[in-house]
């Protein structure tokens, strides 16, 4: 097992720092996807924090979304540390790199073993239940078998609630922020707008990591109007005055977005996510979605966010009306969708509550 030491995060208890772990295992194949794809082996990357007890039972397992990474640190940096939701000193936190990503894990630059060459385009396609798979090995090849806290927000909650269905004996509870049980027509749009927007960069085929990168640059652009909205570039793009015709605000700001992410993605890396994102449904060749979601025995929370765009409030309200021992609870932000990544504090309010709640029913269950 390959073991770097990240960002550390200071310990009150100890009064050391505790490093933030970022490990690759790999796991042994044959391991065949639903595209029919085997692989005889796969390298998974992944960080961790805090110590995993004898007993293994105070993991929290995060599932980071489409433009995260597996530094839970990095991305949701008011949520980690001593006394916060995610507790190094109380919890063994772990957080895997999606398959296809660029930061660890088996992907498109990732040499094919058949070809002793980069994949680039010819990396198969990962449908959300592929990436649970692979979690669920790397979970198994760690011993871990029970998850006291399953979370994720957005393409991450996707992966926590098809677990949950998959494992339902496994996930003690499940938090779900800003997701859906199937991805929508509208979400499917975006994500095609965002690929039609690398498919129309000339260099978007040639075998090269920055293969449509321009495009790439449109698309992010694109991401960006589904993860906020109307109010939120009114608040932060207008113009403080009546003196411009051109050179506005909220156009280098979009410019500016296209091109951030052009330092942490490769576009083949983008295009897979984003298809990934649209294969999710969880009653995808069961009986029903909301047959599915019965499956789920996990005490849930699932958080929506009132000015979310791209998975609107009747989504999280329809996981929880369909989720066994479910509560649903919903917060205000001027973000949008981005929200799940923004409100650290009033979700973690939310969370602890209803931890509590939890523990005040068992106290012998309490998660945080």
């Amino acid at each position: 097992m390959k073991q770097n030491h990240f960002k550390p995060v200071f310990s009150t208890k100890t009064g050391l720092f505790v490093p933030m772990n970022f490990q690759q295992i790999t796991l042994q194949g044959p391991i065949t996807i639903e595209s029919g794809h085997t692989f005889s082996q796969f390298e998974v990357g992944f960080h961790t924090l805090g110590h995993l007890k004898e007993e293994k039972d105070n993991v929290v397992w995060v599932c980071h979304a489409f433009s995260a990474n597996s530094d839970v640190s990095d991305w949701w940096q008011n949520m980690v540390g001593p006394g916060r939701l995610l507790d190094p000193e109380q919890q063994f936190i772990i957080c895997v790199n999606l398959p296809g990503s660029c930061f660890g894990t088996t992907g498109p630059l990732s040499v094919n073993p058949e070809t002793k060459e980069p994949y680039f385009h010819s990396f198969p396609f990962f449908t959300i239940r592929d990436v649970v798979k692979i979690y669920r090995l790397v979970a198994k090849k760690l011993g871990i078998i029970n998850i006291q806290l399953l979370v994720g927000g957005s393409l991450g909650g996707q992966k926590a609630l098809e677990w949950a269905i998959q494992e339902p004996g496994c996930i003690e509870q499940l938090v779900v922020i800003a997701s859906n049980a199937v991805h929508s027509p509208w979400g499917i749009t975006f994500n095609k707008s965002q690929r039609m927007a690398i498919a129309s960069d000339v260099a978007w085929k040639e075998p090269k990591p920055d293969a449509g990168l321009e495009g790439m640059k449109a698309a992010s652009a694109v991401a960006m109007l589904s993860y906020r909205n109307l109010h939120t570039y009114q608040i932060s793009q207008s113009e403080p005055d009546n003196t411009k015709i051109e050179g506005f605000k909220a156009a280098s700001y979009q410019q500016y977005q296209g091109q951030k992410l052009t330092f942490q993605f490769n576009a083949i890396r983008y295009v897979l996510l984003s298809k990934m994102m649209d294969s999710h449904n969880l009653g995808f060749n069961r009986e029903s979605i909301e047959s599915a979601l019965k499956f789920i025995s996990a005490n849930t929370l699932v958080i929506g966010i009132r000015s979310d765009y791209l998975f609107p409030v009747a989504e999280q309200k329809y996981l929880a009306r369909h989720i066994p021992n479910a509560e649903y609870v919903e917060i205000d932000s001027q973000y949008g969708h981005d929200g799940f990544l923004v409100e650290t504090e009033k979700i973690s309010i939310c969370v602890r509550n209803f931890m509590l709640k939890q523990m005040q029913k068992n106290p012998l269950n309490a998660a945080v």
